[in-house]
């Protein structure tokens, strides 16, 4: 079995994909993937290498300007034949959501037989949505190292202002010019640092997650995301001169990410509950119709703030006996009440979701209870193993000039806390804050977390 840790990019997204002796075969299949100063020219050798011929390109004013307007005169002067379509933005800036989906499928050119996005995160997982229901390729020339996504198969969307994960497929091309990448705005940049460091806890959640659910795991997929993160960490401190070095480490840690993901055919080693702070934060202000941060810099935040949990619940012995009390007091009817007033409107959609789920059932908390007392000491252990020191962290963040604590980003106290409680109804997905619930310490955590943010 090869190390993934050791193989170039293209070697990781190789056609046949690789047998692994966790049990599944890992793909990431890509016609053509390239990470590097001035590649921008080799656009046509891309769309040539996916056997396609006209390109649909879509983009948003930011993008068109970053790289769209050159993308198009590229097409131009091949005489490679396409459609255009900027995306025109009903807030501050682009959306993924429905309307911005809908509005790209009405002006779809039939004719064309790729979609091919210029930009980042809201484009690409915008494309990713468009090909999948249209039934073309599709192909992303970024402009931003801000996120995970270029070589994932999953979108990050709002459907009814739910933060939904939709798994679609991933691009068959993917175009990273660090000369376009480097002039990104700095928050951009932030974001794409924030979105690697959540790795830490993603890794250390999908392990622990092992131990208490029985979960698929891969060791060597989760390995291949520790160096991409050693990687990106070296380089954190040339972020703020937009060092090409730098930025090139980042935008290959998040290419990396996002072929990982494919590898596991989830989302486990890139998220956690730093993730979720996030989709809590965004569903909140899509509540009140209020602007939101990059997704990144808000992991970030999110990620110092799961790293701060962490030191508490290394803290922990656990008590059967108190986690017991805790659930009987969290009736159905006190649950609800919760949800409702954290959810507001999507509340119905988080109760219909524990219908489904039933996370809450008495008999599940005891499965896992039982092998949270069994395996608590290699819990423990995991989160030595994996998770660096806050301070360490928050120094190389700090280093940077990025925000560090929700209030650097406009996010209130109570909104913080409620976040932690409601991070676990959002999906299905073990996570610390799923371990505090089980032990019956949510309540006593959101506490200390009020203090910590205060």
């Amino acid at each position: 079995m090869p190390d993934f840790a050791k193989m170039s990019l293209t070697e990781l997204v190789r056609p046949e994909g690789f047998d692994c002796p966790c049990g599944r075969k890992h793909v990431c299949a890509l016609d053509y993937l390239n990470v590097g100063r001035g590649i921008l020219k080799e656009l046509p050798q891309m769309l040539s290498a996916m056997k396609v011929s006209r390109p649909f390109v879509i983009c948003d004013d930011n993008t068109y300007k970053a790289a769209g307007e050159r993308v198009c005169a590229l097409l131009d002067a091949a005489k490679i034949p396409h459609g255009l379509y900027i995306i025109p933005t009903q807030t501050d800036r682009l959306k993924p959501a429905e309307w911005e989906v809908g509005s790209v499928i009405m002006h779809l050119d039939p004719c064309c037989d790729v979609i091919l996005g210029v930009g980042s995160g809201v484009v690409n997982d915008i494309c990713k949505v468009v090909a999948h229901a249209t039934g073309r390729k599709n192909a992303i020339v970024g402009t931003a190292p801000s996120m995970d996504g270029y070589a994932s198969n999953s979108s990050s969307m709002e459907m009814n202002h739910v933060k939904v994960s939709l798994y679609n497929q991933a691009p068959s091309g993917i175009l990273l010019d660090v000369d376009i990448l480097s002039q990104a705005p700095m928050r951009m940049l932030w974001a794409g640092l924030g979105d690697m460091i959540a790795k830490y806890i993603a890794i250390c959640e999908w392990r622990i997650s092992r131990l208490v659910t029985g979960e698929y795991y891969c060791e060597d997929v989760a390995n291949l995301m520790r160096t991409a993160l050693s990687k990106v960490m070296d380089a954190a401190g040339g972020l703020p001169d937009r060092d090409p070095e730098a930025v090139q480490a980042v935008a290959e840690g998040l290419v990396l990410a996002g072929v990982d993901m494919a590898f596991a055919q989830i989302s486990r080693p890139a998220s956690g509950l730093e993730h979720y702070f996030s989709h809590m934060w965004e569903m909140m202000a899509l509540e009140r119709g209020e602007p939101y941060d990059l997704h990144g810099i808000q992991v970030g935040v999110g990620s110092l703030l799961t790293l701060n949990m962490y030191r508490d619940i290394r803290r922990i012995v656990p008590d059967p006996e108190k986690a017991r009390a805790w659930w009987a007091s969290m009736t159905p009817e006190r649950w609800e009440a919760q949800v409702r007033a954290i959810f507001g409107k999507t509340a119905p959609e988080i109760i219909a979701m524990e219908a489904e789920k039933h996370k809450n059932d008495p008999a599940k908390h005891e499965e896992r209870l039982a092998r949270i007392i069994e395996h608590w000491d290699e819990i423990l252990r995991i989160i030595d193993e994996e998770l660096p020191a806050y301070d360490q962290v928050y120094a190389v963040m700090a280093k940077t000039g990025m925000p560090l604590m929700p209030r650097d980003i406009g996010i209130s106290v109570e909104d913080t806390v409620n976040a932690f409680i409601g991070a676990r109804d959002v999906r299905d997905k073990y996570m610390s804050c799923t371990l505090l619930w089980d032990l019956g310490l949510t309540e006593e955590y959101a506490e200390k977390l009020k203090k910590f943010v205060s």
